[in-house]
């Protein structure tokens, strides 16, 4: 009979319900900044420049839980609470409907010009209507060379100007931005679109959108770093194996409700641009039961360490902690390549292969598919395999795997496939390697220091390792699309557990801590629990 440990009760429902609010919208921020007309690249720099925030702020926050023990729940609450805020800020922001919608915030258009275009008059950008009907775009007439820069503008404007260009069976205004160093005829013309400029960062709706996104973001994964950190106080040095177990509700919660919004998102709206209103409503509520959770945390009272920064920087001054942390980086850089381009490319697939009216259903199915058979099994089982394989090799394990899921990524004909992908690879990749990072971080950290070694181990994972995948990874997508990319990133993976396979392996050479008596685990045969090779050291 199984017999439930009540005293691990509320840790399991805090990463259930922390990871359940998340569900429906940490998936969907690069669809929000593509529905508001933000361009791949620079959506990838935003992404870029977070996890910058990330490696500032986790080992500051780990800082004051460590340093101000008394206050760990009230200082968890709060991120929780702040981290809510911003995301149901997402609701305010303005409407972003334009009579001239475009994809991918960009758009390649052939035209038939009808009439030479006229230079653009001053009542065209003066128009209170001027960001609802207007793009800019380049345009290359047929037997030409040189590209003209024009305003391509939506009969809705209400100007009375002519419609001077035919694209398909809708006819607009084209008018040129800049004087012609040719002469313009009634010919055929190749033009691609995108949003001015000014429409997209003069206007307040996407400062507010980088604000939210900036406070949300840091606060998810600030909250993250700290929930790992007093899950391992709670489990103690006898239970640290226990960690997946633990981890593995959040997983659970974060799938249930991934799949739960795509099914209601996909019901509540039938337009291609849906609405999130129902996923902010499921973040919410389940916001609100993670506050109450938490309150009910029974957090141990700890030692604390003599000198904070002094013993952290002892421990990464090692080169076992400084190859590791390389590594750990190396991981983030392809996990954010994956969580913030793998929707962006599908949905290119789907609107490629006609699957845009089902693809937050999808979108949905995938996430769960992740979560909850994916991930499940391998971080309730991560403990064992780590103890069986050693941290080593179950690294290289999991660089193998991210080349394989790339590759499948980039090669899917349909966006069904991803389901059937993501299935069979996420627990292996992500899960497993997730669980490695921490478990490591926590069984080399000395005593009194958990929560900024947690905050340091993850800041250079999901914080420095993003902000170099999202910066490389946005520029790539734009300009050579979401197959290309992921092919190259496939690439990059295996070259890396090639890297992982020769390199790791020397960094056992010095393995030791600036506490006398506390060494981390072996890294490649680990006979017993880590708890227990520091105690026979001691």
């Amino acid at each position: 009979m199984v017999r439930l440990n009540r005293r691990l009760l509320p840790i399991k429902a805090h990463f259930f319900f922390f990871m359940a609010a998340m569900g429906p919208i940490l998936p969907q921020l690069p669809v929000i900044g593509k529905q508001i007309g933000v361009p791949p690249d620079v959506m990838g720099y935003i992404m870029a420049v977070l996890p910058i925030l990330y490696v500032l702020a986790k080992p500051m926050v780990g800082f004051l839980v460590d340093y101000f023990t008394s206050l760990r729940k009230f200082i968890f609450i709060a991120l929780i609470l702040i981290m809510t805020l911003a995301f149901a800020g997402f609701y305010f922001l303005p409407d972003n409907s334009h009579f001239i919608p475009l994809e991918d915030a960009s758009a390649q258009w052939n035209v038939s010009i009808l009439e030479t275009p006229p230079g653009c008059s001053s009542t065209i950008y003066s128009s209170r209507a001027f960001c609802q009907t207007t793009h800019q775009a380049n345009c290359i007439q047929e037997g030409e060379i040189a590209e003209l820069p024009v305003l391509i503008v939506a009969y809705e404007a209400g100007l009375n100007l002519s419609q001077n260009m035919l694209h398909g069976n809708d006819s607009h205004h084209m008018c040129l931005s800049q004087p012609a160093s040719s002469e313009w005829t009634q010919a055929n013309a190749s033009c691609h679109l995108r949003p001015v400029n000014r429409c997209i960062y003069g206007a307040g709706k996407f400062w507010l959108f980088v604000c939210l996104l900036c406070i949300g973001i840091v606060g998810f994964n600030v909250t993250n770093s700290i929930s790992d950190a007093c899950c391992f106080d709670l489990l103690g040095e006898e239970e640290q194996g226990k960690y997946g177990a633990q981890r593995v509700w959040g997983t659970i919660g974060f799938g249930a409700t991934a799949l739960l919004a795509g099914v209601v998102v996909n019901w509540w709206t039938t337009d291609a641009i849906k609405s999130l209103t129902p996923a902010l409503i499921i973040m919410c509520v389940f916001s609100l039961m993670d506050l109450f959770s938490v309150s009910r945390l029974k957090l141990p009272k700890l030692g604390g360490s003599e000198s904070i920064w002094s013993d952290v920087w002892q421990l990464v001054r090692q080169p076992p902690i400084v190859v590791f942390l390389f590594f750990a980086t190396m991981a983030g850089v392809i996990d954010s390549f994956i969580i913030y381009f793998m929707f962006w490319h599908l949905e290119q697939v789907a609107e490629a292969t006609g699957y845009m009216h089902q693809i937050k259903l999808i979108e949905g199915l995938v996430v769960a598919a992740e979560c909850l058979a994916g991930e499940v099994p391998f971080f309730f089982y991560s403990g064992n395999i780590i103890k069986k394989l050693g941290y080593v090799h179950c690294m290289s394990m999991c660089f193998f795997f991210y080349a394989v899921r790339l590759s499948l990524i980039a090669w899917i004909p349909n966006p069904w496939y991803l389901v059937g992908v993501e299935l069979f690879f996420q627990g292996i990749t992500y899960a497993l390697c997730y669980t490695c990072i921490v478990a490591y971080a926590s069984a080399v950290a000395p005593p009194g220091t958990s929560a900024t070694v947690q905050g340091l181990m993850a800041g250079m994972d999901d914080g420095l390792g993003f902000s170099i995948g999202s910066l490389i990874g946005g520029l790539m997508f734009n300009s050579l699309g979401g197959r290309e990319s992921f092919k190259y990133f496939a690439i990059a993976a295996i070259c890396t557990c090639v890297a992982h396979i020769v390199v790791r392996p020397t960094s056992r050479k010095r393995q030791f801590l600036p506490k006398q008596g506390y060494q981390p685990p072996p890294e490649q045969e680990i006979k017993h629990p880590p708890a227990q090779e520091l105690q026979e050291i001691r």
